[in-house]
């Protein structure tokens, strides 16, 4: 992802900045997207994992990345506290 695009994105819901969601916490979120455990905000099921993620700085929300363009949609976010473990 551009990083001049990075500096400027915001979550749309609570206005922080976003950053790049780190392999680890990545592959976190993977495996409950695997599991079946993962709903976006709308309550519609997350069912294919995501190579590329954003998340806030309070690291309670992550959007995902398709294709390179952040898909900063509030009702498709996903909530971080349905991942266990998932670090603050």
């Amino acid at each position: 992802m551009d990083r001049k695009l990075l500096d400027i994105l915001c979550c749309p819901a609570s206005k922080q900045p976003l950053a790049l969601l780190a392999g680890d916490d990545l592959a976190r979120l993977n495996r409950a997207i695997a599991a079946g455990g993962i709903v976006r905000a709308d309550g519609s099921a997350q069912a294919e994992a995501l190579s590329e993620a954003l998340v806030t700085r309070d690291r309670r929300t992550v959007y995902r990345v398709d294709d390179g363009i952040p898909v900063l949609l509030a009702d498709e976010a996903l909530d971080t506290s349905q991942v266990a473990d998932f670090p603050r």
